[in-house]
């Protein structure tokens, strides 16, 4: 049986910005600022009471080396502060900070990520994610891959057109009582062909934005928030960087990743999925076992708002909304990076009412009795 984290560690409090198609006017700190006020603001700590600081973006976005320095400027580095920086969607940047605060070396982190996508063209800058020698010099973007496992999953008879259109209108259907989506309403067009089988509204919109998370550990959590999103389990796992030895119709990786979070444990009531196109939901949805009695996306996902490099950390960060205003007792957040849900990171969270340890007995170890030669 899996065992709990050795700490309780919560998501005390979520910001977003309003995810926009362009935001000329505005730099990334510029982005970024009011939203590091916001999340900062509704515990009431400034951030000289942070005691770890990490941060998700991605270089290759932004045009120049090192650009996540420059988003220092809006959470304050002076005086020096414990700081961190992965290359990757803000969740694994979560991931760290949950790392950390389990050492004890931290009670409170600050988790933030932001993406400008509207500058250049984000389907292209993708392809740098891809094998280097085999399939990168071939220029295949982010759109084609992802119609390529849609076609997968259609030849394979796990889904057709009319499903993946009903994927789409139920998100973006659900993204109406978002005011921070993108697109959002039932009137949102499916569109014509971008790349067969996938229309306009089975892809994700380009835009920018950004999002930020506290954590806390402990009494510290129970303090800064009425109702504390405990995280009881992550996990991120990865499939092979080679397309053409992978299943596209499964999620081997999004599995494990779940199972060792503890997912498969006891039901969920809510899934928030990082899925920017239609196909991967139905992937995903076999994967992580989600029956039709789990919602799905109540945000609207990745389909409503996709701002990369934030997109992720934002499902987990609705998730816990959720948590925080009664809605959800327990719920599953999901992110993805590379092409076809390469990399897949689930989380589990729960609110303070639910037990974090099952009323199961321990199994033994099978070595247990044996001979010990």
């Amino acid at each position: 049986m899996r065992r709990p984290p050795i700490r309780d560690i919560a998501v005390v409090a979520f910001a977003q910005t309003d995810h926009r198609r362009t935001t000329d006017e505005q730099s990334e700190v510029e982005m970024l600022m009011p939203v590091l006020h916001e999340v900062l603001d509704a515990t009431g700590l400034r951030t000289s009471d942070i005691g770890f600081t990490c941060s998700g973006s991605s270089d290759y976005l932004a045009g120049r080396a090192f650009s996540f320095t420059m988003a220092l400027d809006g959470v304050g580095a002076w005086p020096p502060i414990s700081e961190s920086h992965v290359e990757m969607d803000g969740a694994w940047a979560l991931y760290e900070a949950w790392t950390k605060l389990l050492t004890g070396e931290a009670d409170t982190a600050l988790v933030y990520a932001y993406g400008k996508s509207s500058p250049g063209s984000v389907r292209d800058v993708l392809t740098r994610q891809l094998d280097p020698y085999y399939v990168a010099p071939l220029w295949p973007d982010s759109v084609a891959l992802a119609a390529l496992q849609a076609q997968a999953l259609i030849d394979a008879g796990h889904t057709d057109e009319p499903a993946l259109a009903g994927v789409a209108a139920r998100s973006r259907t659900a993204a109406a009582d978002n005011p921070h989506a993108q697109l959002r309403g039932p009137d949102v067009p499916h569109g014509e062909y971008v790349v067969h089988p996938l229309r306009t509204g089975d892809c994700p919109p380009i835009g920018d934005g950004a999002a930020a998370v506290i954590l806390a550990a402990g009494d510290r959590a129970r303090d800064l928030c009425e109702r504390p999103a405990w995280i009881r389990g992550i996990d991120h796992r990865i499939e092979a960087h080679s397309l053409g030895v992978r299943d596209l119709t499964d999620s081997p990786s999004a599995r494990l990743a779940a199972e060792n979070a503890g997912a498969f444990e006891r039901p969920v009531d809510t899934a928030e999925l990082h899925a920017p196109f239609t196909s991967q939901e139905v992937v995903l949805r076999k994967a992580l076992r989600l029956g039709d009695d789990v919602t799905v996306n109540p945000s609207g996902g990745a389909l409503a708002a996709n701002p990369v490099m934030a997109a992720g950390l934002i499902r987990i960060g609705e998730a816990a909304a959720r948590i925080h205003r009664g809605d959800s007792r327990r719920a599953l957040a999901h992110a993805t990076s590379g092409p076809c849900l390469q990399q897949n990171l689930v989380a589990v969270l729960e609110a303070p009412d639910v037990p974090d340890v099952l009323d199961v007995p321990d199994v033994p170890d099978a070595s247990e009795g044996e001979d010990q030669r």
